[in-house]
């Protein structure tokens, strides 16, 4: 998993920086129930979607949670006083606590079924009965776009992905939430190009492929041949799923 305490500098600048958020903040504001008072945004890296939230409707108090010391902080410069550094497995709020709970890109990041199901659980429990828990799911596939760059990628292994939707609504329904709409949105400015994908699969960034190994190169050397090297394809369309708490 990519260190995100070395990361933060260049974190916003290289996924879409404020254009990405706001589209990230307008779905999760277009889901969030009428009425919702206390927002738990779990997993909120650098707050700079968390920031939106607070801003985005009156009378919305919105609280920051995120592991990585470096992410937490640099949210804290953001929202003063709402950000707290916590494990999303163990969150350290009592149950019911918040009127909604939002995880967006988390999921995808966990390699343990048992921690995603962990996750889901906790945000379930700090939730109130009639909340909401809005997620990404099926983040890696957003950025399957049809593209030359998906052509070359295609030999590349695959495996079940974390967030897959119909994983997160099983693990959601164990824990007595169940489905209450879906939005999508651009992920903007997070479009491949053949350049910047070659580098990102030589630093490790696919996790099917071991940067060196015969086939990551294979298929590097492959995006090199691809026209256009700077252009961007198309930005990936990403999935919000939201849930109610019975």
């Amino acid at each position: 998993m990519l260190d995100y305490d070395s990361e933060v500098d260049r974190y916003d600048a290289t996924r879409g920086g404020e254009p990405r958020a706001a589209a990230a903040a307008d779905a999760v504001l277009g889901l969030l129930p009428e009425g919702a008072g206390r927002l738990l945004d779990v997993a909120c890296g650098t707050g700079i979607v968390t920031r939106r939230l607070a801003a985005g409707r009156p009378g919305l108090r919105v609280t920051g949670a995120d592991l990585a010391h470096e992410m937490a902080r640099y949210a804290a410069a953001r929202l003063p006083g709402v950000v707290v550094r916590a494990d999303s497995r163990r969150l350290p709020f009592p149950d019911g606590a918040f009127d909604a709970v939002t995880s967006v890109w988390l999921l995808h990041l966990i390699d343990s079924p048992e921690d995603v199901r962990a996750v889901v659980n906790e945000c379930a429990r700090v939730l109130r009965p009639g909340g909401a828990y809005l997620t990404t799911v099926d983040k890696a596939a957003a950025h399957d776009v049809g593209s030359d760059i998906d052509a070359v990628l295609a030999p590349r292994p695959s495996q079940p992905a974390p967030d897959a939707a119909d994983t997160v609504a099983a693990y959601a329904a164990a824990c007595g939430l169940v489905p209450a709409g879906q939005a999508r949105f651009p992920g903007v400015g997070q479009g491949r190009s053949p350049r910047s994908t070659a580098a990102d699969l030589r630093r490790g960034w696919f996790t099917t492929l071991t940067p060196g190994s015969a086939l990551a190169e294979r298929i590097a050397t492959g995006l090199t041949m691809l026209p256009d090297q700077e252009r961007q394809r198309p930005d990936p369309v990403f999935t919000l799923q939201a849930f109610r708490k019975g």
